[in-house]
């Protein structure tokens, strides 16, 4: 009888192979799959859905490779041009890569014209999202081209300053089935091009029209679309209490309003709206609406349904977390930032009706105590993200509550919170679902409380330091330890720091957003030691780091091709360094290089 044992990979079918990749949800964990052997690579590149594009000579060989995909994603690809496009389809066959898509990101991708996106949008019969977001070349002739995809649902143009009213027009001329547009800082935009969309579009469910000049005319306009379900005016100070009124009676389907940092709006305007929707869901009025009349107060009563309220900035009282309490019973978000008259009864009273509380923002709510954050604790078990910046009454009480009863707890803001200390890190700990949490400015903590968060928070992705004195070289050899999935960390100005911290650092292999300004006792050789290993850096500030010389500086340049952000102001880069670094680092998109004393203009 043989006794050869068959090789597992034999007994593994196609099907249960593909049902194990769809398992992997991380990016690194799929990278690893593919690379184990040839038929994990050939398994991933029939099932991959979604690509993101790094670096722009790869592209064809990846569309080569992967020919189900539905997202491709070129928003961190800025030297791609009409002459990659003409490439791309001429030497690889777009009937496999182009027949499935259905969603494409070319947000920043300024090389992008007309010519080029004709292409494209000639090639992907099926697109139904385009992003063209802060396109600085993108005007009417690119929206023109836009407008060939009959089929699009879904189009972001944020920041598409050369867009006019007649770009507007030929792409809800020629995409009539649009569903979602945003046409934030689009400032070329004017009331005919809006009249125009609201005429056409008539299935349009979300709009974003912030920050332009939108007047009560364009809100008599957009009254008529009756499919709409969310409205976005952020910023916009032409928008008052007569524009809210006519959509009193529009839109029947509204569930979402933004009207944050609109001036001119009042609580009688947004009175007025909620007579005619008590069904909406979310409310922006942040920074908007300076206090609550009773009127306001007594409309509140009948959005039973209402989930989510931002009246950041606002004067409030008890009353109106009384009234919220007793009647929004579905609420999972309110946004108290900087608002005056915010108590700790109020929030008791707040917190005793909406139990099902996920966001509570409390930002500069400097008279909130432990005994707020106590209710909170005992109150909202399902809570996720609390935002506490600068409530310097909080104390480690608060984090002992937060860590007995909230352990979904994800996201946590602490900065500026002098109460905070080591000991109150220890019990904050027990919350190990912590993806973010931001200590900057809590000068009384050390490495000691740092240990106890590597020690119990795997899952954290981002810790912001800013200022934190306290810590140094021992508290980032435990982060490097025990929070391998980093990926963004904040150590401006945390002087104790030297090479031997970055060292640790380098072992954070996800990192990708690092800010290490002023760190005085770092060198080359520490930098060096850094980026050897992180090799995913996107973004990096060095500034001010003075002792940091070329030797670091040459190792950015070949080690860190990823960079898209830096900030080398105040550093001690020569001529040959910084013409290196800028050579190698071909996906940058943006450099501040203030005061280096050591560059000549024939460095520039």
């Amino acid at each position: 009888m043989s006794t050869q044992s068959t090789p597992i990979l034999s007994v593994l079918t196609e099907d249960l192979l593909i049902r194990v990749n769809e398992k992997l949800v991380q990016d690194s964990d799929r990278k690893i799959w593919r690379l184990i052997c040839k038929e994990f690579h050939r398994v991933d590149s029939i099932t991959r859905k979604t690509l993101r594009v790094l670096h722009v000579e790869f592209l064809l060989t990846l569309l080569k490779n992967y020919t189900n995909l539905h997202t491709l994603d070129l928003s961190v690809c800025p030297c791609i041009e009409d002459g990659t496009i003409t490439l791309l389809l001429h030497r690889v066959d777009h009937s496999m890569w182009a027949r499935n898509l259905k969603f494409l990101n070319l947000s920043r991708a300024n090389g992008l014209k007309f010519s080029g996106l004709e292409m494209l949008v000639g090639a992907c019969k099926g697109l139904e999202s385009v992003d063209v977001s802060y396109c600085c070349g993108f005007g009417d002739r690119e929206a023109a081209a836009i407008s060939g995809c009959g089929g699009l649902k879904e189009l972001r143009m944020d920041k598409c300053l050369g867009v006019s009213d007649v770009g507007l027009a030929k792409i809800v001329v020629g995409c009539g089935r649009l569903e979602r547009l945003s046409l934030k800082w689009c400032m070329e935009i004017s009331y005919l091009g809006v009249e125009l969309l609201c005429k056409k579009c008539l299935e349009l469910k979300f709009l974003d029209v912030s920050y332009l000049k939108v007047t009560s005319d364009w809100l008599r306009s957009i009254a008529a679309l009756s499919k709409l379900e969310d409205l976005a005016m952020v910023g916009c100070s032409l928008v008052n209490d007569v524009g809210l009124q006519f959509l009193e009676n529009g839109c029947p389907l509204l569930q979402k309003i933004d009207v944050s940092r609109c001036d001119c709006v009042s609580s009688s305007g947004l009175t007025a709206l909620i007579r005619g929707h008590n069904g909406l869901l979310q409310i922006d009025a942040g920074h908007a609406i300076s206090e609550f009349s009773g009127n306001f107060v007594e409309c509140m009563q009948e959005l039973k349904n209402l989930n989510a309220i931002i009246i950041d900035g606002a004067r409030v009282s008890d009353t109106i977390f009384q009234t919220i309490s007793s009647n929004c019973k579905s609420l999972i978000e309110i946004g108290l930032s900087k608002c005056t008259g915010v108590t700790n009864m109020g929030i008791m009273q707040l917190v005793s009706g909406c139990v099902n509380l996920k966001t509570i923002n409390l930002t500069c709510c400097r008279s909130i105590t432990d005994a707020a954050i106590s209710a909170i604790a005992d109150s909202c078990r399902n809570l996720l993200r609390l935002k506490l910046e600068s409530c310097n009454m909080v104390t480690e009480k608060s984090l002992g509550h937060l860590g007995l009863h909230c352990a979904l707890l994800e996201e946590l803001d602490l900065t500026d919170c002098f109460g905070v200390n080591d000991r109150g890190l220890e019990r904050l700990s027990r919350c190990s679902k912590l993806l973010c949490l931001k200590l900057g400015l809590c000068t009384n903590i050390s490495d000691t409380g740092l240990f106890y968060i590597a020690s119990n928070c795997s899952q954290l992705h981002e810790l912001d330091l800013y200022r934190c004195t306290g810590i140094g070289d021992d508290g980032l050899a435990a982060l490097s330890s025990g929070c391998k999935k980093l990926r963004k960390l904040n150590l401006s100005y945390c002087f104790e720091v030297t090479d031997k911290g970055m060292k640790s650092l380098g072992y954070l292999e996800e990192l990708s957003d690092l800010e290490l300004r002023a760190l005085d006792k770092i060198t080359g050789a520490g930098l060096a030691a850094l980026v050897t290993r992180c090799k995913r850096l996107a973004y990096l500030d060095l500034k001010y780091c003075e002792r940091v010389d070329d030797t670091g500086f040459w190792a950015l340049a070949y080690y860190s091709r990823n960079l898209r952000q830096i900030n080398l102001s105040y550093c001690s880069i020569t001529d040959m360094a910084l013409c290196m670094l800028m050579g190698n680092l071909t996906r940058l998109q943006d450099a501040d290089l203030v005061q280096l004393t050591n560059v000549t203009v024939q460095g520039i």
